[in-house]
């Protein structure tokens, strides 16, 4: 059974589905704020990464003290994680056909932080030296999980969405 880690929690694959309204935002008609450091961030993102409009910050959500969970700058030069924070702008990310990548291929499933909220991404994967493919997209319908095999030569994704993005090991 696949399973599907959450926080601390892993769960079914399944299961993750109940867990997408338990961590949705009520009144979902707004966009979401943009992470900022030293800002609240939900308990289901602690670990994740983000990136903001700058396109030089990474921040992560940590856990301060107790149950107080908040962003944080992520130092690291070559940010590579397992779980992605995305609040609505495009988030493109490097893959393993590139060097310094910061996603790895495989089984991912995207988590909607809103009943309204659309995850979506867009694939380019190397074909050969200096050729690419045309983008393949997935797009998931509003309030559900969308489940993604993100492509093994992969040059870039673009991930896009009010959505916490979660490999499945």
């Amino acid at each position: 059974m696949r399973r599907l880690r959450i926080g601390r929690v892993a769960v079914p694959v399944g299961v993750a589905a109940g867990i997408a309204a338990l961590v949705a935002c009520p009144g979902a008609a707004a966009d979401p704020a943009v992470p900022q450091p030293g800002a609240p961030c939900p308990e289901a993102a602690a670990g994740a990464l983000t990136q903001l409009p700058d396109l030089m910050t990474f921040l992560e959500c940590r856990n301060q003290r107790g149950s107080e969970y908040r962003w944080q700058t992520f130092d690291s030069p070559y940010p590579k994680s397992d779980r992605w924070f995305t609040y609505g702008p495009q988030l493109t990310l490097h893959g393993e056909g590139q060097p310094n990548r910061e996603i790895d291929s495989g089984a991912w499933v995207a988590i909607p932080q809103s009943p309204d909220a659309q995850c979506s991404a867009a694939q380019l994967d190397n074909t050969a030296a200096g050729e690419r493919t045309s983008p393949e997209v997935s797009t998931g319908e509003p309030g559900q999980l969308l489940h993604l095999e993100v492509l093994p030569l992969l040059f870039t994704v673009e991930l896009q969405g009010h959505c916490l993005w979660q490999k499945v090991h």
